[in-house]
């Protein structure tokens, strides 16, 4: 074991292969802070140019990519509203609302810091215990699937500073948009109304980005476009970042190990676990109520949990050949392009190059710290530029990030309907957030139940057979009835009084 990790290391401490983070690292920042371009899609371009690297840079480059690009689209999130990931849609309202208080750099500098110690700890998680967590991750049935899907989407309304009802309400719309597609039981299309490009459902890139973007612009536009948000210096933003560490280590901690264990389950990964993350923070914080106001203990926890969740995800990857998000599906095709086929023994055949992968994690989420410190820096610069300047230039963005999901001009009306639809909620009262959170659970959740009920035979106590669903189940209904039932106990009690 020693001889491989002095291996491995020594293959990562090469001039080419540091070259390749340091360049890699710049690329993810850069395409990642960009409103309308995501990680998954940076990581995509970068693939034609490792045909060309040795098997240890070319993984190198799309971990650290990867690594980068995700807490870059927390820049966009945090001073547009507009997230990177659908991840990063957890946390965005609480960054954003910074932003307007003028202290943009508090929540990114929270989530900078949090992002690289969370990337740290999933790392060493993955080194130590990746063929354990591989264990626990083939334990997972459908049936426990389903349950962590419903505690997910519970979670979004469970948090949510809207309402319960409007937060259920904007689930359902986004429950109600999954359902769009091929049916998984009978093969019928439903509600495609004709439409070839919706047989595959509605991408959620291109919904993220409607909803999120051209929603933020059209309140822009309708609202007053000469303003400007003012931005205020927080001073030593490294310094500011060590204290985050010291008030919420526990909190960072935390949610570095529930995001590694969650994203080393096939197809959770880090959207479940920046929820799950966010709503228990608020639920053990000392001060729930500042939640949604502007907060960076909610930040810490689904930011922790977010990039911790990113190198959980190659759990699966590597031992089932199975991603755990669409990130690793595209790593997954690199391995496989430079000779390595993902295995249960994959450790023993080509430890060398797994470790190595590992090492370049780490380097890529350290590195990253001096070079998002100068990405913050610059990008408070872009609350100063003329509204009427940059909502242009956002929208142009959103284009041309919607319609490279799938090279098609449908994805764009996509994003046009669903941001109008979104424009619509919010002048309305209706949080998006948990809209976002249906698109992309829906499909899992209604697979996954219809499995569970072929095997049980339509015998719904079948979802509590198994001790790991039987936990999830209770802790989801316990979730549910005190999310029906708060509302009217409270309402009885003022009643009394």
């Amino acid at each position: 074991m020693i001889e491989t990790l002095s291996a491995a290391l020594a293959s990562v401490l090469t001039f080419e292969v540091l070259l390749t983070i340091l360049l890699s690292a710049l690329y993810g920042l850069f395409v990642g802070s960009i409103p309308g371009l995501t990680a998954t899609m940076s990581v995509a371009l970068l693939v034609p140019i490792t045909f060309f690297l040795d098997p240890v840079p070319a993984v190198a480059a799309i971990v650290t990519t990867t690594a980068t690009a995700i807490f870059a689209g927390d820049i966009p999130g945090a001073l547009l509203r507009i997230p990177g990931t659908p991840a990063s849609a957890a946390y965005v309202n609480e960054a954003f609302a910074l932003t307007q208080k003028g202290e943009s750099e508090k929540g990114l500098g929270a989530s900078l810091v949090t992002a690289a110690i969370g990337g740290v700890i999933g790392v060493l998680l993955l080194t130590l215990f990746a063929n354990q967590l591989a264990g626990i991750a083939v334990r997972f049935s459908s049936m426990e699937y389903f349950w962590l899907g419903c505690l997910g989407l519970t979670s979004a309304v469970a948090v949510a500073s809207a309402s319960v009802l409007r937060s259920a309400l904007s689930l359902l719309i986004g429950l109600m948009i999954s359902t769009v597609g091929i049916d998984i039981a009978t093969g019928h299309p439903r509600f495609t109304f004709g439409a070839i490009d919706l047989l595959d459902g509605v991408s959620f890139i291109p919904a993220m980005i409607g909803m999120f973007a051209l929603s933020q612009i059209l309140r822009t536009v309708t609202s007053d476009l000469q303003s400007k948000t003012v931005v205020t210096k927080i001073g030593s933003l490294t310094g500011y970042m060590i204290a985050t560490v010291r008030r919420f280590w526990p909190n960072i901690l935390r949610s570095s190990l529930l995001g590694n264990a969650l994203g080393a389950l096939p197809g959770a990964g880090a959207d479940i676990a920046a929820w799950i993350a966010y709503s228990l923070s608020k639920r053990f914080s000392k001060t729930p109520e500042k939640f949604g106001t502007g907060y960076e203990e909610g930040i810490v926890d689904a930011g922790s949990a977010n990039n911790s969740a990113v190198a959980g995800a190659w759990v699966p990857a590597l031992v089932f050949g199975i991603p755990g998000d669409s990130v690793t599906a595209i790593g997954i095709g690199v391995l496989m392009l430079k000779g390595i086929t993902p295995s249960p023994r994959v450790f023993q055949t080509d430890g060398d190059l797994i470790y190595a992968i590992f090492f370049a994690f780490i380097i890529a989420n350290l590195i990253m710290l001096p070079l998002g410190i100068l990405a913050i820096r610059s990008a408070r610069h872009v609350l100063s530029v003329p509204k009427r300047i940059l909502m242009p230039l956002i929208l142009a963005f959103s284009i041309l990030g919607a319609y490279a999901v799938d090279n098609t001009t449908f994805s764009i009306w996509v994003m046009l309907v669903l941001g109008l639809l979104a424009y619509f909620m919010e002048s309305n009262d209706i949080p998006i957030a948990p809209a976002i959170l249906g698109i992309v659970l829906g499909k899992v959740i209604e697979k996954n139940f219809l499995i569970t009920m072929i095997k049980t035979q339509g015998d719904l106590l079948g979802f509590f057979e198994r001790p790991i669903a039987a936990g999830l189940g209770i802790a989801t209904v316990a979730l549910w009835a005190y999310l029906c039932l708060g509302p009217l106990v409270h309402w009885i009690r003022e009643k009394r009084h």
